[in-house]
Formats: C-alpha cells, sequence, structure tokens
C-alpha cells in the first residue's frame, strides 16, 4: 500500500514511469477544469490553461533533474504569463495554484499525492463555490450599467428618478472622463426590479444622457475593466 506513495522516479526516470506521469497529468488537469467549470464563468482559454499546467509543470520540474529550486522558479513565470494579457479573478489565480501545486508533485514522480491533492482541492473549491453561488444575487437582476454624458451634465442627481423607478438600490460605483475630457463615463451597480423593463430603462437614460452610449453588463464581469 505504502509503495503508491512513493516516487515513481525513485530509481531514475525510464520510459514507461514518463508515459505514465503524462498520463496522470493530463487526467488530473482534465479534473481539475471540470471541477473548476462548476458554477464557475471563466473563457474557454482558461479551462484549457488548467488542463494543461500540471502536465507542462511537471515536465518542468522533471527536466531540471530534482533541482526543486530553479523548477519552481520556472513553472511560476508559466503560471503567470496568462495574467500578463487578463487580469484573472481571485478564484482563477487559486485554481492555476492547485494546478500547479499538482504538477509540482507529479513532477517529483509522487503521482499518488498529486491526485488526491487535485481531488481534495478541486471538491472543495467546488463546495465553496456551490454555497457562494446560494447567497449571490440573481445575476438576471444585478447589473452593472455604464452612461456616458456630456460634460456639462451633473451626473450626481440625473439619473436618480429613472433608477429609482426601474430598481430596487443603485450605486455610483466609478466616473471617468473620456473623449479628452468632454465627456464622462459613468457607472452604477443596479438591482433591476424585473429584468423585462430593461430595454425601458435604457430608453430613459438615454433621453436625459442626449441620446449618447448607454451599456448594460453583468455583475460577473471586472469593474476595473468598466
Amino acid at each position: 500500500m505504502d509503495k503508491i506513495f512513493e516516487s515513481v522516479f525513485a530509481n531514475g526516470m525510464k520510459v514507461g514511469t514518463f508515459f505514465l506521469c503524462i498520463a496522470v497529468c493530463l487526467l488530473s488537469g482534465l479534473v481539475l477544469s471540470l471541477m473548476s467549470f462548476f458554477k464557475g464563468q471563466s473563457s474557454k482559454g482558461f479551462y484549457i490553461t488548467t488542463a494543461i499546467l500540471p502536465c507542462v509543470v511537471a515536465m518542468v520540474i522533471a527536466l531540471v533533474n530534482g533541482n526543486l529550486g530553479v523548477g519552481i522558479a520556472v513553472a511560476g513565470a508559466f503560471s503567470l504569463v496568462r495574467f500578463r494579457s487578463s487580469p484573472g479573478t481571485a478564484k482563477e489565480i487559486c485554481i492555476i495554484f492547485i494546478a500547479m501545486a499538482s504538477g509540482l508533485a507529479y513532477g517529483m514522480g509522487y503521482l499518488a499525492y498529486g491526485a488526491i491533492f487535485t481531488l481534495i482541492a478541486g471538491l472543495f473549491l467546488m463546495l465553496l463555490q456551490f454555497i457562494s453561488s446560494l447567497t449571490e444575487k440573481p445575476m438576471a437582476k444585478d447589473k452593472f450599467i455604464k452612461i456616458t454624458i456630456p460634460e456639462d451634465l451633473d451626473y450626481t442627481e440625473v439619473f436618480d428618478e429613472v433608477l429609482k423607478k426601474y430598481t430596487t438600490k443603485y450605486e455610483l460605483v466609478k466616473v471617468k472622463s473620456v473623449n479628452m475630457g468632454s465627456m464622462f463615463k459613468i457607472t452604477y451597480h443596479i438591482n433591476l426590479k424585473n429584468s423585462k423593463f430593461e430595454k425601458e430603462l435604457i430608453d430613459d437614460i438615454r433621453i436625459r444622457n442626449g441620446n449618447l452610449e448607454v451599456v448594460v453588463e453583468r455583475t460577473s464581469y471586472d469593474i476595473n475593466a468598466l
């Protein structure tokens, strides 16, 4: 029984153990990717990356011939590439580190430890995501609305009447000057009374902002990108 928890590379890397490690890595990555998909809203590319990352990290660790410090440095650099072009959520970063940790275990030959860790971490992540979803507001009603207005329009109260009519609550969360300061783009976090009246809300806002751009987006988007 204890032998399954020993490193398959204890006697050096051989062809059979190499392919066994790759197979377990790919299967583990696929399982983790499917688990992270549970009640998730990440991009398709992120799930593909999650599936392949343990295998990549394992190869790095295996090829540095036991130099764990070098392996971790290189694998860490690989894991951060994705976040240089697109900001990741806390959940996505956590999944990346789970994939890295399992890849480290596989690269050192500890297949059983890596598989057990992936299952436990993935199941716990699913549990937390399920608990979190029970307390979330319905996505159809919880929105961000971005409104473009002329610079001479006082945005502090001009939309209050409309927002009170169509929402249960609203909050101004961001103000940004655009078009070289000739316009403002303001962002509200709103909760609609009824999602069927979304078009009426937009039409009423367009009357007040001079028919400029109005965008409604779901709250799963990063507010810093709005």
